[in-house]
């Protein structure tokens, strides 16, 4: 049997602590006072992460450049707000804990019923920490313009609000791959894999995977099937002259709108995102917990 060896966390001992809270949520706001209150009791300062309300009783962080000096960031809400949080670092590797006060929560994996119980665990070093891939999106625009974006579920492609679908070329390493016709496409990272993918009907992936899955959504023909890439090599995707435009969606962030000769060029990003869990924590327990894996629908059965 293989043992598979946990990496502890170990925070800094200058804590810094920011709060990221699910926006309108008079709930998460509560509990944010809460974490607040009981970490200033503790000698730790607090604060509220940038373009948020400020939480009484925190100082108030005005940029995302102020994150990096974090010890650790706080998420109350679902995966939309963890994913915001994942932005607001902006590749900075400080770890992110979530509570879920949202409806799904394979980010925000822990209960927020115990986030005062769960915090204290983690100023003790007793939580886990896992890295997870993301993944770097480069574009070059047929105006020679070029962007850059980094995602830690998926980039997509796909025709948005347009009534035709769009023709994208997919290369790996240069080589070309197929030309799928579709509503779009989703590049996903292991742990974007139980998102919109898995809607799409795409595979799950076990976060530890150094692969990229392609997954068209609702593909012209049949013989369009997800597909999976290893991570170490260039994926690139070009929209063919029947397409007139198309979005691209970070994240689930509309970021830009493409059009034929466009390319998007996805690498995995040099820098792993930093999530906490408990000790012991088990991927498939979370598939069955969120996503009812391997459950028997029919009665008697």
């Amino acid at each position: 049997m293989i043992e598979v060896k946990e990496k502890h966390l170990k925070l800094k001992q200058n804590k810094k602590i920011a709060i990221v809270y699910r926006l309108h949520s008079a709930d998460a706001v509560r509990m944010a006072k809460k974490i607040a209150t009981k970490l200033k009791n503790k000698k730790i300062k607090v604060f509220t992460a940038p373009e948020q309300k400020q939480i009484d009783g925190t100082e108030m962080l005005i940029s995302s450049n102020e994150l990096k000096q974090m010890s650790l960031v706080v998420v109350l809400g679902g995966d939309g707000t963890y994913l915001r949080a994942v932005r607001l670092l902006k590749g900075h590797q400080v770890p992110i804990l979530g509570f879920n006060m949202g409806f799904l929560g394979f980010l925000t994996a822990h209960n927020a019923d115990d986030a005062l119980a769960v915090i204290d665990e983690t100023l003790k070093n007793k939580m886990v920490i896992q890295e997870r891939s993301r993944i770097h999106t480069s574009v070059k625009l047929k105006s020679g313009r070029k962007l850059s974006f980094d995602a830690l579920n998926d980039v997509v492609i796909e025709r948005g609000s347009f009534s035709q679908l769009i023709n994208t070329a997919i290369f790996f390493d240069d080589s070309i791959v197929n030309q799928i016709k579709a509503d779009g496409v989703i590049i996903s990272t292991p742990t974007g894999s139980t998102a919109y993918s898995l809607a799409a009907g795409g595979p799950v992936l076990h976060p530890d995977v150094r692969v990229l899955v392609l997954t068209p959504v609702a593909p012209h023909s049949l013989t369009s099937r997800p597909l999976i890439f290893p991570d170490n090599k260039k994926l690139t995707l070009k929209l063919e002259k029947q397409t007139a435009t198309a979005h691209l969606i970070v994240d689930g962030q509309k970021v830009l709108e493409l059009s034929q000769d466009d390319e998007v060029t996805i690498t995995r990003c040099e820098k792993n995102h930093i999530m906490i869990r408990k000790s012991g924590h088990n991927f498939f327990e979370l598939l069955k917990e969120k996503l009812k894996f391997g459950d028997r629908y029919a009665s008697g059965t």
